[in-house]
């Protein structure tokens, strides 16, 4: 007999280009194509390198609790690729160092995560994988984020340093950033929103719930197993403009992430599992699945939610 398998902890980050006063329709960046014609751009960077030419201090550190302001951009403009590295003792850094993303002098950010999560790996944890969007090297250590975001007037990019205890030694970053005169009238704004349940509750888990008009275009999940067995027979669901009933259901956690008949770790440009661990108490995982070319559009509300249920087993294998 099935019942739901209780977690530790499930984490999500949704990730969507919503509408903000003017946006509309997808942009059509990011084309292959575009590169053979000449682009109307400035190429920019903000970066931690040294002032001095010569030095080879390319880092900035960040005591714990303290901010580090990675760019202020005067737009219009698109930031088309982040990339950092981090020297920490801190072995849970990519959960500790938060990303804040604050777009046209807005006091609330339009993206807030753990830096890990916001590059595809949860938990805080050190793992390669490579997607069209997002990928990791370096054994975990080496972060590059392709989305492409964009700005009418203004952008602000902070990490700040949540930890209480430790201190970040070096962060080094890139922040490659396009200056326009103008942007088309119908361009999105990128948000990304990071939440938690530590323990799961057993009511269905909410991974997003917004108003307005946009796209949804990706998920990363994170789960810690707290029983042995296996968690994914919940079923993703998209309640879209006020639904009652979704008009988009899924059939069991794995499929909606692209995969069947359980977990192990592989990455493909659109969907994939960057860390697995098992199916014991205290494993985990985080999978990612990126609506690129699928996107779920919404014109006044969308709320995400997945199934928190599964199979439990006892040591001698019986459910």
């Amino acid at each position: 007999m099935k019942r739901q398998v209780w977690l530790r902890s499930l984490g999500s980050l949704a990730i969507g280009l919503l509408v903000a006063g003017w946006a509309c329709a997808d942009s059509g960046y990011g084309v292959l194509e575009d590169i053979t014609r000449l682009q109307d751009y400035i190429s920019q960077r903000e970066s931690s390198a040294a002032r001095d030419l010569e030095s080879n201090a390319d880092a900035e550190p960040i005591p714990a609790g303290e901010t580090l302001v990675l760019g202020e951009l005067e737009g219009p403009g698109v930031i088309s690729h982040i990339w950092t590295t981090v020297g920490s003792l801190d072995p849970f850094h990519g959960r500790s160092l938060v990303l804040r993303i604050y777009w046209d002098h807005n006091e609330h950010p339009s993206v807030e995560a753990p830096l890990g999560d916001f590059f595809g790996v949860g938990h805080g944890a050190g793992i390669d994988f490579t997607s069209l969007p997002v990928q990791v090297s370096s054994h975990g250590r080496a972060r590059n984020c392709y989305w492409h975001m964009p700005f009418r007037e203004h952008a602000k990019v902070t990490v700040t340093n949540e930890s209480e205890e430790y201190d970040t030694g070096s962060f080094y970053y890139y922040l490659n950033w396009q200056q326009y005169e103008e942007l088309p009238e119908d361009i999105h704004y990128f948000h990304a929103q990071y939440r938690q349940e530590t323990p799961a509750e057993p009511e269905d888990y909410v991974i997003l719930e917004t108003e307005g008009r946009g796209h949804y275009v990706g998920t990363v999940q994170s789960v810690q197993k707290s029983e042995i067995g296996w968690f994914g027979e919940g079923d993703d669901r998209f309640f879209i403009d006020g639904e009652d009933y979704p008009s988009i259901r899924g059939t069991g956690t794995e499929d909606y992430f692209g995969d069947a008949w359980g977990f192990r770790k592989f990455s493909t440009p659109y969907h994939g599992v960057s860390l697995w661990d098992g199916y014991f108490p205290g494993d985990r995982m985080s999978a990612y699945r990126w609506h690129i070319t699928d996107p779920i559009t919404f014109r006044e509300s969308l709320r995400v939610e997945i199934q928190t249920r599964g199979s439990v087993y006892d040591e001698a294998g019986e459910h």
